[in-house]
């Protein structure tokens, strides 16, 4: 069955490029990203393991611990990992885990067999400290990933987990914020001292609260 936001992301052990993991042990108390990849050696998915690689210290500082999975064998991942470092300038410090019974793949659903009966869509799935499944995104696998986009959805849902807004359309961190439907206005003077701006009865916006 799909996973849907909301749901418990499903624990697994696996073995990884760092050793063997328990992905709940490995996430601790922190947020993760779970990403797949069609197969090692394939151009996209190096130049996406290497822009993660290089957002290392923008995932650090949002709590965020980040692992791969691709369903081909250790020894592939390791010389493929060689070749990430060389063509991107940079060093994959996290885990690409080896998964080629497909088992983490048909955990996540990550095997849509209209699109390859063997090899993983391009999913991506961000897990909350609570581990339930707080974002799905699945690009073909022609697609690369926006990971620009990830850290500005990882900034949007810690935000938000923590107060009464939601963030509006190309909102990045720093912008105003919308003040949730629930909260009355009257209350949401109270709640907002930096100021409310009412636009219309159900929009009002204020800056951001954590700030």
């Amino acid at each position: 069955m799909a996973l849907r936001l909301g749901d418990v992301a499903p624990n697994f052990k696996a073995q990884t490029t760092s050793g063997e993991i328990d992905l709940y042990e490995y996430l601790g108390n922190g947020w993760g990203v779970l990403f797949s990849h069609p197969a090692d050696y394939t151009p996209v998915c190096t130049t996406e393991l290497g822009k993660t690689a290089l957002l290392g210290e923008e995932f650090a500082k949002r709590n965020v611990k980040v692992l791969a999975v691709s369903v081909d064998p250790i020894d592939k991942h390791e010389g493929w990992v060689k070749d990430i470092n060389e063509t991107q300038n940079t060093t994959v410090n996290f885990p690409l885990i080896a998964d080629p019974d497909r088992t983490v793949s048909t955990l996540y659903d990550m095997i849509h067999p209209n699109a390859s009966a063997t090899a993983t869509v391009r999913s991506l799935f961000i897990i909350g400290p609570d581990k339930l499944v707080k974002l799905i995104i699945t690009y073909p696998a022609s697609t690369g990933r926006n990971f620009l986009e990830v850290i500005r959805v990882i900034d949007s849902l810690q935000l938000t987990a923590g107060y009464s807004v939601a963030t509006p359309a190309d909102w990045k961190a720093g912008e105003d914020v919308i003040v949730v439907p629930a909260v009355s206005t009257e209350d949401a003077i109270k709640k907002f001292p930096k100021g409310v701006k009412v636009v219309k009865p159900y929009l009002r916006y204020t800056p951001q609260p954590n700030l």
